[in-house]
C-alpha cells in the first residue's frame, strides 16, 4: 500500500496545491491529513474545502482546536496573539467549517501506521526533530505501531529508533527548517520518505499581508524565512 501524510497547511492554499500536484505524481493510494489545516494563513475557508473535496480522513491539530479554545496556560502575549488569529480564523471558516474540524479525531491508524499530530493524547507538546532515540522511544514507542508519524514540529524527518520507525511529515504550508519548500510524507509497504515540492513562497507571503490576517507581516516572514516566529514576539 501506498500512503501519502499531509499536514500543518495552515492556510497557506498555494502550499497546498503545489503539494497536492506533487501527490499526483507519486499517486498513493489514501492520503491522511495530520491537522493543522487553517489557522495562520490567508485561505484557512478554502483550505478546509479543499480537503474536504478530497475526502482524506485525518486528525486535529492544535491549532485546528485553537480556533474555538485557545489554552488559558499560554504565556502572555503568545495567548494573545493566539486570540486574535483565531478570532480572524473563526470568523473567515465559519460555524460549519468549525463544527467539522471539532469532529476531527485525534489519532488515526491502518496497516502498521499510527499517526498523531504532536504526540500521543497532547496537541501541543513538541518533540523536536534532534530529540534522542531515547526520548522517541519513550514518546511513540507506546503507540505499538511499526511506523509512529507526527506532525506540529514543521520539521520533516524519517529515523529507525530500534524496533520502530518515527517519522515527521513537516509542513505543506509552513516550513521551519530553512527550506522554505512544503513537504509531505510518502509512505511505501512501510517504508517513509520525505518529499518536498517548490512554489512561489512570495506570492504566498504577498497573499498573507494584504488578507488583512492579524500579524499579518510576521506570519508572512516565517514563510519566506522557514524559520518559527513565536505568536506575539513582536509586540
Amino acid at each position: 500500500m501506498r500512503l501519502g501524510i499531509v499536514s500543518d497547511v495552515h492556510g497557506n492554499l498555494r502550499g497546498l496545491e503545489a503539494v497536492l500536484a506533487d501527490v499526483e505524481v507519486a499517486r498513493p493510494d489514501l492520503v491522511v491529513h495530520g491537522g493543522d489545516l487553517a489557522f495562520n494563513g490567508a485561505q484557512p475557508a478554502q483550505v478546509v474545502d479543499r480537503i474536504r473535496e478530497l475526502g482524506w480522513p485525518g486528525i486535529v491539530g492544535n491549532t485546528d482546536e485553537a480556533v474555538w479554545a485557545v489554552p488559558e496556560w499560554l504565556p502572555d502575549p503568545v495567548r494573545v496573539a493566539f486570540e486574535r488569529r483565531a478570532r480572524w480564523t473563526r470568523e473567515q471558516l465559519g460555524p460549519e467549517r468549525v463544527s467539522w474540524l471539532r469532529e476531527l479525531p485525534r489519532e488515526w491508524r491502518q496497516d502498521g501506521v499510527a499517526l498523531v499530530h504532536a504526540v500521543p493524547q497532547n496537541l501541543w507538546e513538541a518533540v523536536p526533530k534532534d530529540a534522542s532515540d531515547d526520548r522517541l522511544r519513550e514518546v511513540f514507542g507506546p503507540l505499538g505501531a511499526s511506523l509512529a508519524v507526527y506532525c506540529h514540529v514543521h520539521t520533516p524527518f524519517v529515523r529507525g529508533v530500534g524496533a520502530f520507525t518515527v517519522a515527521n511529515a513537516g509542513s505543506a504550508g509552513a516550513p521551519y527548517d530553512g527550506d522554505t519548500r512544503p513537504s509531505w510524507l510518502l509512505v511505501e509497504d512501510g517504508v517513509a520518505s520525505v518529499r518536498r515540492v517548490d512554489y512561489d513562497v512570495e506570492a504566498a507571503a504577498a497573499e498573507l499581508r494584504s488578507s488583512g490576517y492579524p500579524d499579518a507581516e510576521d506570519v508572512a516572514d516565517a514563510l519566506v524565512t522557514a524559520t518559527f516566529h513565536a505568536p506575539g514576539s513582536r509586540r
